[in-house]
């Protein structure tokens, strides 16, 4: 929000504003009135022009500098002036001032100040200095048309305290005055009720103010690493809050207001001192990321287990001896747990955890790992580095996402250490290869699920049974066995996994696991059209197409209603396939590497579950502004593209600033 002069009656083409500060320019002294409020000017009246010629008198006019320290250091040359200097602290350049008043922004982080000069928290209300240096009318120098300052940061500088001055500055959306040396924190604070961002971290303060709590907009507050011994009682009156971090503090308890923070987002209470978290938690509906690493936690409350949208779980670091239990986070992807006193894997509690991707358990006591821990079949990567663990489940070797497992530190005795020098794929064809060992001898009769037909001998009975995984995988076959079909006799199969063969279409007999099936992978085949026998595979979660010849999708696939991963990476598709925009539980599109040439963003958002959007090397010729409109991604991908905005270094950004972007210019 900025103010502009109003029009000169005599000249229109002098704003009033300016005509009276020539007024009272003195011609001995050269330099502009200062301290003159923005309020104090009118277009009616000598009394006006009264108030601000006193005004001027009143206050001592600075010397006009040239170079110095505040223009690149000695000897740098002639320059814009600085601006006054206090004692203990260098000079805060005008020309960085001149840019504030026009951008809303201002940056006088790695300074050295000791104290803010006063003129940077009157800078929207005093007449700057260039009012007298600069009588040109053109757009670029309007020095009376201002941008209110919403953008403030002062990290990394020598501060002890913030004036009270700071509420001069009420359009204020993000202030960070990290890194400083802060005991304390102004009431004033309490005042700037469009703040958004407060970063406070890295400092010496040892307690925040009640009327920080009267900030309503505030959706980040970050005061890690202080001398916090406790958090106000009230904090949870911060109702837009997002993002909490305040780890690396001295405390000892959690307020249970904490419970009103139903928008929370991140919370992260690592480093500090806590025995227990309050049961109260687990009212964040929000909450996707919470951090308690390094407390002294025993236990973890079972009513966390409701938190539906839990994402990542940090545990490192405490007292715990068993695994929580977490029956309602089904969206849990990273359960980091390493470095406590656990001795058990409770089957029970691995089974609850379905969409695992990290799970990081080292430096513990665990001296078994159970049979059960392959339901976690989207696990990517285990870590039991430095435990008790003597014997590893062959199983383990069908997990079909694992990339990276950790074992060192083990006294394992069936597994040489060569082999696990060998690296995470080679000890999983390993695993795999004693599954096949341990079968039934030449001699001894099969169990009833086995297989009597030799063309069936490829196929993993022991997976069908146990993890319920029908695999033909890497075989470049042209179609896929009947043999293996009929192994699943009366089996439920939940994951297929068909990738890598030759495969030309989908397999027939598929829509025979209809009724179970709901993880599909056909990636790394020549499948060059979808047929129906697919679309009917209505508990379908997962679907992996990536690497095959495909141009389009069949609008029957709209009945897939449960789909809520597709993967069309490395295909050929020139459009972005319609009939995704019908899938209302899709939160994740992978489009990667094909040709397509343009999105529809109104439609994009309507699928208002979609988080992650992967377009990276396409056609796109340009990115439309509305696509800014989806605001929940997580991640989108467009590099790669031959669109010229946003530009690279927009891109890597990330996904937020890509967004905040792309509404910024949507035409209003």
């Amino acid at each position: 929000m900025g103010f502009k002069a109003p029009p000169n009656p005599n000249h229109p083409e002098i704003p009033l504003r300016l005509e009276q500060t020539l007024q009272i320019i003195e011609p001995s002294h050269p330099q502009p009135a200062r301290g003159c409020s923005a309020a104090a000017h009118s277009a009616n009246g000598d009394s006006k022009t009264n108030k601000l010629t006193s005004a001027a008198r009143a206050r001592p006019r600075a010397p006009f500098r040239h170079g110095g320290a505040g223009n690149g250091g000695a000897g740098a040359g002639p320059g814009p002036p600085a601006g006054p200097r206090l004692p203990g602290g260098p000079a805060v350049p005008q020309g960085l001032l001149r840019l504030a008043r026009r951008s809303g922004q201002l940056n006088l982080a790695g300074r050295g100040l000791t104290h803010v000069p006063e003129h940077v928290w009157r800078i929207n209300l005093d007449t700057p200095e260039e009012a007298q240096q600069n009588l040109s009318f053109g757009a670029a120098d309007r020095w009376w048309e201002q941008t209110d300052l919403t953008k403030l940061i002062l990290a990394s500088n020598k501060l002890q305290s913030l004036s009270e001055d700071v509420q001069l500055l009420p359009a204020l959306t993000m202030l960070d005055v990290h890194d400083n040396q802060l005991t304390s924190l102004p009431s004033a604070l309490g005042q700037l009720e469009n703040l958004q961002k407060l970063d406070v971290s890295h400092n010496k303060l040892r307690s925040l103010p009640e009327e920080l709590l009267q900030l309503p907009r505030l959706r980040s507050l970050l005061v890690q690493h202080n001398e916090l011994s406790q958090l106000p009682e009230g904090l949870g009156q911060l109702l837009s809050l997002e993002e909490l971090d305040v780890s690396n503090n001295q405390l000892t308890a959690v307020p249970t207001s904490f419970a009103l923070l139903v928008n929370l987002v991140r919370l992260n209470l690592a480093c500090n001192q806590l025995k227990e978290l309050p049961a109260d938690l687990s009212a964040m509906k929000s909450l996707r990321q919470l951090d308690c690493t390094k407390n002294y936690l025993e236990t973890v409350p079972p009513k966390l287990a409701t938190m539906a949208s839990l994402e990542q779980l940090y545990l490192r670091k405490n007292k715990l001896r068993s695994l929580p239990e977490l029956p309602s986070c089904k969206l849990l992807k990273e359960l980091h747990a390493g470095e406590n006193q656990i001795e058990i894997l409770n089957a029970e509690n691995l089974k609850q955890l379905s969409s695992l991707c990290v799970l990081e358990l080292r430096d513990n006591k665990i001296k078994a790992v159970p049979e059960e821990i392959t339901v976690l079949q989207k696990l990517e990567r285990l870590d039991l580095a430095n435990n008790d663990i003597s014997r590893l489940p062959y199983t383990l070797g069908n997990l079909p996402q694992l990339k990276f497992l950790a074992l060192e530190g083990n006294p394992l005795r069936t597994i040489r250490r060569d082999l696990l020098q060998k690296g995470t794929q080679e000890l999983l064809k390993y695993l795999r290869s004693k599954i096949q060992d341990d079968g039934p001898g030449p001699n001894e009769e099969p169990p009833v699920t086995a297989m009597t037909l030799p063309s069936q001998s490829k196929v993993n009975i022991h997976a069908i049974t146990t993890l319920k995984l029908l695999e033909y995988s890497d075989k470049q076959a042209a179609e896929i066995p009947e043999a293996v079909f009929d192994a699943v006799g009366a089996n439920p199969v939940a994951t297929v996994n068909f990738s890598k063969n030759q495969l030309r279409e989908i397999p027939p007999r598929l829509v025979e696991l209809k009724d179970s099936v709901c993880d599909v992978s056909l990636a790394f085949n020549k499948i060059s059209s979808i047929s129906s026998e697919l679309c009917l595979l209505q508990k379908l979660t997962h679907l992996d197409l990536r690497n095959n010849v495909l141009t389009a999708l069949p609008e029957e696939m709209e009945a897939l209603k449960r789909l809520h991963t597709i993967n069309l990476a490395f295909n050929r598709f020139k459009v972005f396939p319609s009939v995704l925009y019908h899938l209302p539980a899709l939160e994740t599109i992978l489009l990667s590497n094909n040709q397509v040439g343009s999105i529809d963003p109104v439609q994009l958002k309507g699928l208002d579950k979609l988080g992650t959007l992967d377009l990276q090397n396409n056609d796109l010729l340009q990115v439309p502004p509305e696509l800014g409109n989806c605001e929940n991604l997580r991640s989108l991908l467009l590099e790669g593209n031959p669109f010229r905005t946003p530009r690279a270094a927009v891109l890597a950004k990330g996904t937020a600033a890509v967004l905040e972007y792309l509404r910024s210019r949507i035409p209003s």
